[in-house]
């Protein structure tokens, strides 16, 4: 007898209930099919997977090791079949989220939590990608919905949008940088001696963006908005932040912001998705990013106080 999920049920049952008629109780069995079942595989495998010698069947090192590594796949058995029935009722097996770099990844963690109360087999893959990667993600199926996208989408009508705010970008450097003395706006000419830190776009075969970028400065290019950060912190360059990731660190003094005479505009921000959307998580994803204040800690006014950030 080969090795099937059904021998596999067999032997996890006896291990758990400790006696071959137990195990039939609980698979609504008669205890002889159980038996015949076990004596099959063992015929078939050459090995005992049993001793009966005592008053109850133990495993002997062969039928452990056999049970060890069948149990993983019981568990996948069982996993498939409820995948199978949620996709069935509308609900995807996966769900994949971009989040463009100007935002942390942690902030979509209540509502990820929330999803997970209601839904817990849907599985949630969250990505970072930067400018003009975020796009691409959705258009080559990286990614069915992106959180903050940034500039114009390409060409195509394959996705949707929504607009969910502006972003107001803060240059920002190291006090022990000497142009962060400067009382005064700053001019393209005062900056260009200092290196720009920037993220690197994620695209990886669209043409890829830079902001705040100007000829002639010499670049550090970091992977993330996490190692930017760091970057300015430890006076490695100047750049721009997105003002609720600048905020903390300009008022415990770590960075100071920057006047300039010519300022980079607040970004505008956007939700994209795929379309037509077929999949329940998806929806349920675009229903409660569209409550209010579902990201207003991001996208709050420049109006508003810096201690309004967090």
């Amino acid at each position: 007898m080969a090795l099937t999920l059904e021998a596999l049920q067999v032997l996890d049952a006896i291990d758990r209930k400790g006696s071959f008629s137990a195990a039939a109780a609980e698979l609504h069995r008669v205890p002889s099919a159980v038996t015949y079942t076990v004596q099959r595989l063992e015929e078939g495998l050459g090995v005992a997977l049993f001793d009966r010698r005592g008053h109850r069947p133990v495993l002997t090192e062969a039928g452990r090791l056999v049970l060890e590594q069948g149990r993983p796949i019981l568990d996948a058995a069982q996993d498939l079949e409820a995948t199978a029935r949620r996709v069935a009722t509308g609900w995807e097996a996966e769900l994949r989220i971009a989040v463009d770099a100007l935002f942390p990844v942690a902030g979509l963690f209540p509502l990820v939590e929330r999803f997970y109360a209601e839904q817990p087999g849907v599985r949630v893959r969250l990505g970072r990608e930067a400018l003009a990667g975020a796009w691409e993600a959705l258009l080559d199926g990286r990614a069915d919905l992106v959180v903050g996208a940034t500039g114009d989408g390409p060409p195509g009508r394959e996705y949707a949008v929504r607009p969910l705010g502006e972003v107001e970008l803060v240059p920002v450097a190291a006090p022990d940088l000497p142009l962060a003395d400067l009382d005064r706006p700053l001019s393209p000419e005062d900056l260009r001696p200092y290196r720009v830190v920037a993220v690197a776009d994620s695209a990886r075969e669209r043409p890829e963006r830079s902001t705040g970028l100007r000829s002639g400065q010499p670049v550090l290019t970091v992977p993330d908005q996490e190692s930017k950060v760091a970057a300015l912190l430890r006076g490695l360059g100047v750049g721009h932040l997105a003002r609720h990731a600048a905020a903390p660190h300009l008022r415990a003094g770590a960075l100071r912001e920057l006047r300039l005479t010519n300022p980079v505009p607040p970004t505008t921000t956007y939700l994209a998705w795929r379309t037509p959307v077929r999949g329940l998580a998806l929806r349920w994803f675009l229903d409660a990013l569209a409550e209010p204040g579902a990201l207003e800690t991001w996208l709050a006014p420049r109006s508003e106080p810096e201690d309004a950030y967090p």
